[in-house]
């Protein structure tokens, strides 16, 4: 689930009010209430709604939910970060000018400018610098990058990369072949849209596998993304699809193989992407297994909505059709922008699936 930003001028007051109106969702067994604490909390991940009613949560269980929920590791550091900031903490900067250690800094600026033989340089003379991480707070991710991750601009802090990308990179990996972050790495540049945009996400992508990355760790990052040449990369390099995998991708025949000895964790991953990606056959056959359409989607997959917002907002109204025949609500509300599936069409300009819905509800 995407984590929430906080205002330009948070008030503590009003996040430990948020706190508060958390544990009374889960005293009221609201479901939105629950999906919060499971993507938040440590000891609900993985946890059936009725499992999390059952669980006791006190004041500081909200206070460290609402932290997670901003970005931030613990309600400390989220106190810290308002009453005490420090340049990290700008949030409106973009990452590289809020970087503290200069050294790192000054990598980054040797990457962001294509500099070859200035970054070889500098980790030659300061070896230590690429097992480094910084520490960012506030955000989805890129919460402790080391010097490869910045290769994959993304997040986006230019809008494009040095056209010589691939040999920055590779001048980074020779300094540590066998680079912890490598993985990391090939996610980002996988989901990234500025990797794709500047025609390098596929070359990234060969030279980090070429030097250990896993080409599985990436693929359903990827398709959560809707990548799907990178997905095809990766598969071309290895990976093999799951049943998560084969749904998005439409893949009948072997999905519906895969599909009896799946487990629920898979089966509710490929209702959330095929429901993303209008493939109604198989939505359909899910629904016939028993999936749930009234559960929001694991995470990975828009943890913050249900397979029919994600179907209403890409306009598949085959698949918006089929879900509500089939017993999908149209009231549950999303838990970020608390809109309901017809609301997100509307968002779209999504007017046929919008008009579906509402006279539905009606």
């Amino acid at each position: 689930m995407p984590t929430k930003q906080l205002p330009a001028n948070p008030d503590l007051d009003h996040l430990k009010f948020q706190a508060k109106d958390l544990l009374k969702d889960h005293a009221a067994k609201e479901i939105s209430g629950a999906q919060r604490l499971r993507e938040f909390h440590p000891k609900c991940r993985n946890a059936t709604d009725e499992q999390i009613f059952c669980m006791h949560f006190s004041l500081s269980d909200a206070h460290l939910t609402i932290a997670r929920e901003y970005g931030f590791a613990s309600w400390t550091r989220l106190k810290q970060h308002i009453e005490r900031p420090t340049l990290s903490d700008r949030l409106t900067l973009p990452h590289h000018e809020r970087i503290e250690d200069t050294l790192f800094r000054r990598g980054v600026e040797l990457i962001d400018a294509g500099d070859v033989s200035g970054l070889r340089l500098l980790l030659v003379q300061n070896p230590s610098l690429v097992h480094r991480r910084v520490v960012f707070e506030g955000g989805n991710y890129f919460r402790n990058p080391s010097l490869l991750e910045f290769v994959a601009e993304n997040p986006i802090r230019h809008g494009v990369l040095p056209t010589n990308i691939v040999e920055v990179t590779r001048v980074i990996l020779e300094a540590c072949p066998e680079n912890s972050a490598i993985n990391e790495t090939l996610g980002l540049v996988a989901t990234g849209q500025v990797p794709r945009e500047c025609k390098v996400q596929l070359p990234l992508i060969e030279i980090l596998c070429s030097y250990g990355a896993d080409p599985a760790s990436a693929l359903q990052p990827a398709v959560g993304h809707g990548e799907f040449e990178a997905a095809q990369t990766f598969i071309r390099l290895g990976a093999q699809p799951d049943l998560p995998i084969l749904a998005a991708m439409g893949r009948s025949s072997e999905f519906l193989s895969l599909l009896p000895s799946s487990d629920a964790g898979k089966r509710h991953l490929a209702l959330a992407f095929a429901a993303q990606y209008g493939q109604a056959d198989i939505v359909g056959a899910l629904l016939d297994a028993g999936e749930d359409p009234n559960r929001y989607n694991p995470g990975g997959a828009h943890s913050h909505s249900t397979p029919l917002h994600q179907a209403a907002l890409a306009g598949h109204l085959d698949v918006v059709k089929l879900l509500v025949q089939r017993g999908a609500r149209l009231d549950i509300k999303d838990v970020l922008w608390h809109g309901t599936p017809a609301d997100w069409a509307h968002h779209e300009n999504k007017t046929e699936v919008e008009s579906y819905l509402r006279k539905m509800i009606r």
